[in-house]
């Protein structure tokens, strides 16, 4: 039998007074796997952490780690460890004593507590700090302090809250890179909540985007980035170009649909054999895939449609360029290019101009979803 190293069935969070915080949650996490919840504020995210942590009551669901049912267990007595984004560390404590905090509270021998102390502090390059106090810490050495407060209890799961959102933008995504590097050699399951999308993506094995307490998608970081399944998805994550409209026809492979632009065809983003004619749907083209071109020139790719529009606005930096297309009185959109794609080809301001992509790499989405 397949064991999960944390598995969530049905998850459910109410808080007095009906306010339904987490619906129905299902998720199934493998052992070293690394997976990053996303969303806006206030879409359940943290809540589904902290029920996890055992620092929220589940109102319905079970919870397993490893096949074993925790959704009654106290929080001291879960194989997990959490990290927050303020790092709780005891200010009068010096590092090797805030690491070692929590494997006494566990009331472990002191020789393997001195034994794995000085294992993480190898491992986290805080040798140089072991006996320095919070205040003579820069920020990374706080961030590798929490993380080796978590690991050296050897958790089956190290929960992360938000833990690089104290960090400058330099900062940020060295720690990421570290993170990421980190949990690969230890081989621990990681989940990690955030606000930032490119976070999510650059980090997870897996992604998991929430809206208003619901699970919107879960996939990989590019088939989440290059097939959304729902409008929420469309428009939250990436830089997706959306045209509107109603199903004219869906099959497996290729779902067409009618917009005021014409007809436009992509990949099903739902069951095909669920979906009928005149359903409110939108085509989405990732920003990456489309062309900006002169009205009438050849596309790059073979098969490709599009739109036409007007140039209203351009601006370069550095070697990118932001292309602003007026499609019709109802509708503008803003594409990133590369400059060298459309300097000198006439491409600027008033300029008539095509947007074309493969519709291939295009994804229909029914705007119920």
């Amino acid at each position: 039998m397949h064991t999960h190293d944390l598995e969530l069935v049905n998850v459910r969070k109410v808080y007095p007074g009906g306010t339904v915080a987490v619906h129905g949650f299902d998720l199934k996490v493998e052992k070293g796997e690394f997976v990053s919840f996303v969303g806006p504020s206030g879409c359940g995210k943290t809540t589904t952490l902290r029920m996890i942590a055992g620092l929220e009551d589940i109102t319905s669901g079970d919870l397993l780690i490893r096949d074993r049912n925790f959704t009654r267990v106290p929080a001291e007595q879960r194989p997990t460890a959490t990290i927050f984004q303020n790092y709780a560390i005891f200010p009068h404590m010096t590092v090797r004593q805030n690491i070692a905090f929590g494997l006494e509270v566990r009331r472990v021998a002191p020789r393997e507590i001195r034994r794995r102390v000085d294992a993480i502090i190898g491992k986290l390059d805080l040798g140089a700090v072991a006996d320095a106090k919070e205040r003579g810490l820069s920020g990374g050495q706080k961030q590798r302090v929490a993380l080796a407060r978590g690991l050296v209890t050897e958790p089956d799961i190290l929960l992360l809250d938000e833990p690089l959102g104290a960090l400058d933008a330099n900062l940020r995504k060295s720690i990421q890179e570290e993170l990421k590097l980190l949990q690969r050699e230890l081989g621990v399951t990681f989940i990690f909540v955030t606000h930032a999308q490119s976070e999510a993506l650059s980090m997870g094995d897996r992604v998991v985007v929430m809206n208003a307490g619901r699970v919107e998608q879960i996939s990989d970081p590019f088939t989440l980035y290059t097939r959304p399944r729902t409008p929420f998805v469309a428009r939250f994550i990436g830089r997706n170009k959306i045209i509107e409209g109603e199903l004219a026809e869906a099959g497996p492979a290729r779902a067409v649909v009618r917009t005021r632009f014409g007809a436009l065809s992509g990949a099903p983003g739902f069951d095909a054999g669920t979906a009928a004619p005149g359903a409110q749907a939108m085509v989405v083209a990732p920003s990456e895939y489309v062309e900006v071109l002169p009205q009438g020139a050849a596309p790059e790719h073979g098969e490709t449609e599009g739109v036409s529009g007007v140039v209203t606005a351009l601006d370069a930096v550095g070697h990118v360029a932001y292309v602003s297309v007026r499609l019709d009185d109802a509708l503008s959109v803003r594409l990133e290019t590369y400059r060298e794609k459309i300097e000198g080809r006439g491409v600027g301001p008033g300029a008539q101009v095509d947007l074309r992509w493969r519709p291939d790499r295009a994804t229909v989405v029914l705007a119920a979803a």
